[in-house]
């Protein structure tokens, strides 16, 4: 076991695939482990009770939650003043559902109508917020990866993008929502514009350095094999020498731009996943929030893998990749 150990904390040493597996199941199961005993256990975290029988309290009902504090001094003067005391079991508060609630609500989601008439299903919620990280992402990366290249090789494109990039990358996404709705209207358009704007300036700062730490060596092999033309250079040796790195890029900005996406949809008409979670929290059905959220990260998670695993085929020789999947 002490070797085992050795071997799992040695310095930049990869670990053996086995071990690469359990570590990962245990990055999952201790934080759900962890819910189950604050969920489960009483003594842990239970810091309210739920009332199971109102006794002479006329303001409880069945079902209520209160303060453990509050509770307690209700027991006492209804003991005191010979009246039939409340019961209740310990609980934790509403916003914190237990694992099997959570679980069940994911099933559940996917079955039961909207509360309202005008709302959507989770699964029509899920495809219009999809719809819009694709769209998002595929304009900011239609600008930034050419112009992340063109910073990266030539110095004069950089020195004339870049200053005003580092100056707008530090300006928060969310301030340009009314100017977006002002000018796009109040429909997917805005919600597009803020994904862009979240991740094209970091996307050709990204993009740019990673052209950057290109071999330099490549580059004089071509020009000394007659490779004169800038755009051949370009598209020949640039291009192909920073792929992998490229590549790997573009999976971490794509989490970038699902971290903008509750923000984004907030602005103009309610749509997408952000109205679902809204609706369900306004109506206290935070099992149905939890479930959400877990899908969001599924989705996000789900896509991030199967992209490392094309990564790996679409590019065997690089190494790296397969350290990030």
């Amino acid at each position: 076991m002490r070797l085992q150990r050795k071997r799992w904390f040695q310095v930049l040493r990869p670990i053996s695939p086995r071990a690469n597996l359990v570590i990962g199941c245990l990055s999952f199961l201790v934080p759900i482990l962890i819910w189950a005993l604050v969920s489960y256990v009483p003594w842990i975290w239970h810091p309210q009770v739920l009332i199971t029988n109102p006794g002479s309290v006329d303001y409880l009902q069945v079902g209520m939650r209160m303060d453990k504090e509050a509770f307690a001094g209700e027991a006492a003067d209804a003991v005191a003043e010979k009246r039939k005391p409340p019961q209740g079991i310990p609980a934790n508060p509403i916003y914190l559902p237990a694992p099997h609630e959570v679980a069940r609500a994911l099933y559940t989601s996917f079955t039961t109508p909207p509360a309202t008439q005008d709302g959507n299903w989770l699964h029509q919620s899920l495809w219009h917020s999809i719809q819009i990280i694709f769209w998002g992402f595929v304009i900011s990366s239609a600008i930034g990866v050419p112009l992340g290249i063109l910073c990266g090789t030539y110095a004069a494109v950089a020195r004339l993008n870049e200053p005003f990039i580092e100056f707008f990358r530090y300006l928060p996404a969310p301030a340009f929502g009314a100017l977006a709705v002002a000018i796009l209207g109040i429909y997917d358009g805005p919600k597009i514009t803020i994904i862009v704007i979240g991740t094209l300036f970091q996307q050709v700062l990204i993009v740019a350095n990673t052209t950057r730490k290109l071999d330099i060596g490549l580059v004089e092999a071509a020009l000394t094999l007659g490779a004169k033309d800038a755009r051949k250079l370009l598209a020949r040796v640039v291009i192909p020498g920073i792929l992998p790195d490229l590549y790997r890029d573009q999976r971490i900005l794509l989490g970038w731009a699902w971290t903008y996406l509750i923000v984004a949809e907030l602005i103009g008409t309610t749509s997408g996943i952000t109205w679902f979670i809204t609706q369900q929290a306004r109506y206290q059905h935070f099992d149905n929030v939890y479930a959400a959220i877990i899908m969001i990260g599924i989705l996000g998670l789900g896509t991030d893998m199967l992209l490392a695993l094309m990564g790996r085929r679409l590019f065997p020789w690089d190494r790296s990749l397969g350290k990030t999947a």
